[in-house]
């Protein structure tokens, strides 16, 4: 069994993920579930993935899962299976989730309402600012590593034909990067995107957790930094 097989896979302290494949305009990827030990114990789960009987036993063989957390607009396709197997768990959304999705329940709003008193000390929530998804990503700073969703991609080689070809079109085929339509689209306040960017990389990032793609585990910083090269 391959470790993306594997229900949950440790990454770091307190951090563990899991992935699974997904399907989006014909193209063959993956989308990463991280989950994060807070500071009493709880669970935080990023971006969760499909609720499999053998996930589930996995995070709760962890702990208790006391929040789930869409980190933008997109990824927020499963939690509301999570939302109905934890129900007395904390729902973390975009408000753009709440006007998409009426059938499920937010109980924060990001940037609307008051900071999660339950993060402090484990993780910092960070807002991309002028980027359309409304991404939020989490800065855990123990163990020096990033968590986010499409702010970046890191697909490698996919063998997939037309996946291979869109990600060599789009400019981020074997390397960490963002797709050029992204870039393109996704930015309303390139400015303010780059501020955002630049308070990232101010950090001592170790690691980095993508949402599509596998993690970074060496030179993270700098790989991030090279990927927004065109926004800085």
């Amino acid at each position: 069994m391959s470790a993306s097989d594997e229900p949950l896979t440790p990454f770091a302290d307190g951090i563990w993920i899991s992935t699974e494949p997904v399907r989006f305009l014909g193209l063959r990827l993956t989308s990463t579930m991280s989950v994060i030990r807070l500071g009493d114990g709880s669970l935080l789960l990023y971006s969760p993935v499909t609720m499999t009987p053998a996930r589930r036993a996995a995070v709760e063989a962890l702990g208790r899962v006391a929040h789930l957390y869409a980190p933008n607009t997109f990824h927020h396709g499963w939690i509301g299976d999570w939302t109905a197997a934890f129900p007395s768990a904390r729902v973390h959304a975009p408000s753009g989730v709440r006007r998409k999705r009426r059938d499920l329940r937010i109980d924060r709003v990001h940037g609307a309402d008051a900071s999660e008193p339950a993060f402090a000390g484990a993780v910092d929530e960070l807002a991309i600012d002028g980027f359309r998804p409304q991404e939020i990503v989490l800065w855990h700073a123990a163990a020096r590593t990033l968590v986010v969703a499409d702010l970046v991609h890191n697909i490698g080689r996919p063998a997939h034909g037309w996946t291979r070809t869109y990600s060599r079109m789009m400019g981020f085929y074997d390397r960490v990067a963002l797709s050029r339509g992204i870039r393109w689209s996704a930015f309303s306040d390139r400015t303010a995107a780059r501020r955002s960017v630049d308070g990232l990389l101010a950090r001592p990032i170790d690691r980095l957790i993508v949402g599509h793609g596998a993690p970074v585990t060496d030179g993270a910083r700098d790989a991030l930094a090279a990927a927004y090269a065109w926004l800085r």
